[in-house]
């Protein structure tokens, strides 16, 4: 995947915002909250997506090859990994894992907040 396809792909989930920061790292977010992170590569040629994770994924992902605890983000309570390659993680599945990334940090959002975006399913709302 290419900043180019991530950040259109990013674009596309409900009501995220883009910022660039931490020495050019396309950073996504929803609510004012980080789901995603594009670009932290300790190789030139490697672009490397950072995601947070349920437990479980967190913990098969550490595991396999191409993706790894993301640096900077791995912290007690914080699940994310880092996919620096292809090697586990297509695409597609990588597409699935922002997904959810997006749903996990929308859950952790306050329920006004997540009215206000219209994130709530209509039987949630008053």
């Amino acid at each position: 995947m290419t900043r180019e396809e991530f950040d259109e792909f990013c674009a596309s989930l409900p009501h995220t915002t883009h910022v660039v920061q931490w020495g050019d790292a396309s950073v996504w977010k929803i609510g004012g909250k980080i789901f995603t992170v594009g670009g932290w590569n300790e190789k030139e040629d490697a672009f490397c997506v950072s995601f947070k994770t349920s437990d479980i994924s967190f913990e098969i992902l550490s595991e396999q090859s191409g993706c790894r605890p993301t640096p900077y983000l791995a912290s007690p309570g914080m699940k994310w990994i880092q996919r620096t390659s292809e090697d586990t993680l297509s695409d597609n599945d990588l597409r699935d894992y922002l997904t959810e990334s997006h749903k996990i940090v929308v859950s952790g959002l306050t329920k006004k907040l997540q009215l206000e975006l219209g994130l709530l399913p209509e039987k949630d709302t008053p």
